[in-house]
């Protein structure tokens, strides 16, 4: 393969005169740079970054093969810069290992350890975590690398609760419950840097953060997870917190205000959960008297829909509370339906909550409670609960017990009639 082939490879050949005419041949491509590209004409950043993914997959299947005509290169050139940001770590270390070992035979405990890291494995990332190392029976995991997101820390913790019920869940050959300690932080960090050889190597995080992180899953209780302050302030009123108040860590001079994590808040409102304290609205001359303009519209008997739109940040759900405010002393009625970056695979989701929340869903409650709650809700609306009962309550996920008759019907049936 020559260069010629390597472009046309990339649907890139337009390209292949100016490499040609600057003599870049296949020893030469694993040094371009971004600056290279751009000297060469590749103006779309879109070709760019094409080029450079796969100038980076020659230089990483360099010492792997020696198949056509790609030189070798070192390593180093495959390897990413390090990169200083903002990155929440979990440590999870599994209760009792030491025990495991000197009960159940090695097959046995090789069976508990392989269940164990898988559940891990499949919550971390299906919450957008990152894992970055096994660690016999601890597990390190980072939230915000390599993929960045602005509920980084949210999802950590959403995922250390996850994670103590779901290993608790586990059926393995330890012939009893497994147990969970998780240790969560967020601060600056360096990360990236390749450390270690062959199968031991790893992608490092440095600073203070991962530290504290190992800490605080050392000072939980078995099936607890404990968050360091820098967490619980960027999570909010999102979760239900216990105190654990100044705690010594080790190698830290100040003492930290550590807190286990309980479970979900019943916030209703993302908006309100993450914001304890709010400045004065500042702006919005023209948005708000809008508002404000189409309501009184809609009480004069003309009928409105406003929407508003934007980038994530700049001010919509702050706005639309506002005018909620000021509409407090005129009678109205008001729904309130939230989407979930967390729930994104359910589409009902906001209908699912707003019923719940409607019915006063409490998390003590039996199903047969909930049920009750649910019945009373839907007499509101419907005298025959025969059709309407099973229906909702199979959208929430509650068994109708000896109540109802199960629904025969097809699957699409069903979901036409629920909707």
């Amino acid at each position: 393969m020559d260069i010629g082939g390597w472009l046309r490879e990339l649907g890139l050949e337009r390209y292949e005169q100016a490499f040609r005419e600057n003599e870049i041949d296949l020893r030469v491509l694993p040094e371009l740079t971004a600056d290279d590209l751009k000297e060469l004409g590749v103006a779309a950043i879109g070709h760019r970054r094409l080029m450079l993914k796969a100038i980076a997959d020659l230089a990483a299947s360099a010492g792997r093969t020696a198949a056509e005509d790609v030189p070798a290169v070192p390593t180093a050139n495959a390897t990413a810069d390090a990169e200083r940001r903002q990155l929440t770590v979990m440590f999870c270390d599994l209760v009792g290992s030491t025990t495991l070992s000197a009960r159940l035979d090695p097959e046995d405990l090789r069976a508990v350890i392989g269940a164990y890291h898988r559940c891990v494995a499949a919550v971390i990332e299906g919450t957008g975590g990152f894992v970055a190392k096994y660690m016999g029976d601890g597990v390190l995991a980072y939230f915000g690398y390599p993929r960045a997101d602005e509920h980084d820390a949210e999802r950590a913790v959403r995922a250390g609760l996850q994670l103590v019920e779901a290993v608790a869940g586990l059926d393995t050959p330890a012939e009893a419950r497994l147990r969970l300690r998780v240790g969560i932080a967020t601060g600056l960090v360096v990360v990236g840097d390749l450390i270690g050889q062959g199968a031991a190597q790893e992608q490092a995080v440095v600073g203070e953060t991962p530290n504290l992180a190992a800490r605080l899953q050392a000072l939980a209780e078995p099936g607890t997870v404990v968050i360091a302050p820098s967490t619980r302030r960027l999570t909010g009123g999102l979760f239900d917190y216990d105190d654990l108040g100044p705690v010594e860590i080790k190698g830290l001079a100040a003492l930290v205000e550590a807190s286990r994590v309980l479970c979900e808040s019943g916030a209703e409102s993302r908006f309100e959960a993450l914001r304890a304290a709010r400045t004065p609205l500042v702006g919005r001359d023209e948005e708000l008297p809008l508002l404000q303009r189409r309501w009184r519209q809609t009480r004069a008997g003309e009928g409105c829909v406003v929407l508003v739109s934007g980038e994530p940040g700049i001010g919509k759900s702050r706005l639309a509370q506002t005018l909620v405010e000021q509409l407090s002393g005129e009678p109205h009625t008001r729904l309130r339906l939230f989407c979930s970056p967390h729930h994104q695979e359910s589409a009902l989701y906001p209908t699912i909550t707003q019923l719940e929340r409607a019915a006063g869903f409490r998390r003590e409650d039996t199903a047969d409670q909930r049920l009750d709650k649910l019945e009373a809700v839907l007499r509101q609306a419907a005298s025959d609960l025969g059709e309407a009962a099973p229906l909702i309550a199979a959208l929430l996920s509650l068994p109708t017990s000896e109540r109802y008759p199960p629904l025969d019907l097809t699957p699409q049936k069903q979901k036409e009639k629920t909707l």
